[in-house]
């Protein structure tokens, strides 16, 4: 399962329904039917707690932000210099792609989506700044990175979450447990 919670009301078993079926078969390939029924309740519900499929989606990306967001920090915060926390931040991708790969698959469908959608597009862009503010405080903000001089912190930060997450769609395209050593290329930059 993408997601994890305690309590499971109507609106939550349809957020948990519509990850699961968007994260496998892809935003495209899945209609309100196919979530309604994944969650157990009728169509309508869908319409009432969510409006409608963007309202419904909407909140699966918020969902999936929090999530990432979340866990990045508490990776992050785990550690106290630079470089562990690096370390750390890579155990998490690595775990996550390994344990979780549809939570990879649901932030790529979103990430796709949001190339040809204003609202979508909002939403993504607010989790990669939030993730490379997080880089920042985290990593790079008291670093000394002498041999990186010229680049800001902000563009650095922005090529560490690039690197992640790239390296984590060609983990899923290949299915090969080999690419996600490619993660641990990250702390070059902290050498």
């Amino acid at each position: 399962m993408i997601f994890e919670t305690n309590g499971q009301g109507q609106p939550e078993r349809i957020l948990l329904a519509a990850s699961e079926c968007i994260s496998t078969r892809g935003y495209a390939n899945v209609s309100m039917r196919d979530i309604a029924k994944e969650a157990g309740v009728v169509l309508s519900q869908l319409n009432y707690y969510f409006k409608n499929k963007e309202g419904l989606f909407k909140e699966v990306v918020r969902m999936m932000m929090d999530k990432y967001l979340r866990e990045i920090e508490e990776a992050l915060k785990e550690e106290d210099s630079p470089k562990e926390r690096v370390k750390s931040l890579v155990k998490y991708f690595r775990k996550m792609l390994h344990y979780n790969p549809k939570l990879f698959r649901l932030l790529y469908e979103f990430t796709g989506l949001a190339i040809w959608s204003p609202v979508f597009r909002d939403l993504l862009r607010n989790l990669f700044n939030d993730l490379s503010d997080m880089i920042e405080m985290y990593i790079l903000k008291n670093s000394q990175l002498k041999k990186l001089k010229g680049y800001s912190s902000k563009s650095l930060s922005r090529l560490i979450i690039g690197s992640m997450f790239g390296t984590g769609i060609q983990a899923l395209l290949y299915h090969d447990e080999e690419l996600t050593e490619a993660l641990d290329a990250i702390q070059i930059l902290l050498d």
